[in-house]
């Protein structure tokens, strides 16, 4: 029994943006029609308390398969030049429990992360939204950028940091790969105002964009918290928004941006309009108007790692390729 191993490298190799919006898409869809599951994370804090151990599984039933995602969350690991996600995406043969694959689970998350935005861009921003803001200079800022020249037809990316030093080297290696002008903005209000899109990126826990900062009309991918108790937008900005998930059970359960809101008693369960896959399979309706302000409030989904890792392992099996490891 041999074992696909592969690494970022590999990852990059495999699998392009615009590959992996059209399989998110499929994903998205095969969740909301019942074909994936997905079961709420499980996570245990290491007893020092400067890391975290989550788990996260899912099945596929389309192509045969489940998996685990692995990773570790170090907040503090940027201090000593290493990403704060470290990780694995475990790939196993649903009809015999065989593992295919063990692939970077960094990787696959900076893609499917930004490929799932462009996802919830295409169907709820603007037709013919021009202007872009990134919140953020990190990897998932890169990733963002690259997803949403891949899905809208942009002038203008505005870029606003904590990190000055670091949004600055952002937007000098960014604005070598696109035709697009990037501007640096002092402030998320200046960076945000009459933006057609806002992505937020970053790692911080408390509220960066807040409900004056919202221009009518604005679609926002809200990405950087992950867990119940951080949060990037506050409660005003929730109360503002038409929000869009990518899974109900998971967002009320784990979505801090949501649930230090519902705290704050400023929105409820009801607020969640639906999912990506309800939008995408006719259950609801997305944007209704050019005025709408919606939100696409992002935690990620181990279906998501999944499928991208089937797509990678099918790949370089079809090609005969890659790196295939003896085990077992």
């Amino acid at each position: 029994m041999k074992v696909l191993i592969a690494n970022k490298n590999d990852i990059n190799n495999a699998i392009s943006m615009q590959e992996c919006i059209d399989v998110m898409e499929e994903t998205l869809t095969l969740l909301a029609e019942g074909d994936a599951y997905n079961p709420l994370r499980g996570s245990m804090h290491i007893p020092d308390k400067n890391g975290l151990l989550g788990t996260m599984p899912g099945h596929i039933n389309k192509h045969s398969v489940f998996g685990i995602k692995a990773v570790s969350v170090y907040p503090e690991n940027a201090h000593i030049g290493l990403d704060s996600h470290q990780g694995s995406v475990t790939l196993f043969d649903a009809t015999n429990g065989v593992p295919l694959a063990i692939m970077d689970a960094g990787q696959i998350t900076a893609i499917r992360t930004a490929a799932v935005s462009a996802v919830a861009t295409k169907i709820l921003a603007k037709k013919n939204s021009k202007a872009l803001a990134i919140l953020g200079s990190g990897v998932q800022a890169s990733s963002h950028v690259e997803a949403m020249n891949a899905v809208l037809k942009l002038d203008e990316i505005r870029v606003w940091s904590r990190n000055k030093d670091n949004a600055k080297n952002f937007i000098e290696t960014q604005s070598k790969k696109y035709g697009v002008p990037f501007k640096f903005f002092d402030s998320v209000n200046d960076c945000a105002h009459d933006a057609d899109v806002i992505c937020t990126t970053t790692a911080s826990v408390d509220p960066i964009l807040y409900g004056h900062h919202l221009t009518e009309g604005v679609h926002i991918n809200a990405v950087g918290s992950s867990v119940y108790n951080t949060r990037e937008l506050d409660g005003s900005a929730m109360q503002l928004c038409q929000l869009y998930v990518d899974k109900k059970e998971s967002t009320i359960n784990e979505s801090g941006d949501f649930l230090i809101a519902k705290q704050e008693g400023v929105i409820n369960d009801n607020h969640i309009i639906g999912s990506l896959g309800e939008i995408l399979t006719n259950q609801i309706a997305g944007r209704q108007a050019n005025t709408d302000v919606t939100l696409f409030k992002s935690l990620g989904l181990a279906v998501e790692d999944i499928a991208t890792a089937f797509f990678i392992y099918d790949k370089y099996k079809n090609n005969n390729d890659g790196n295939w490891v003896e085990f077992g």
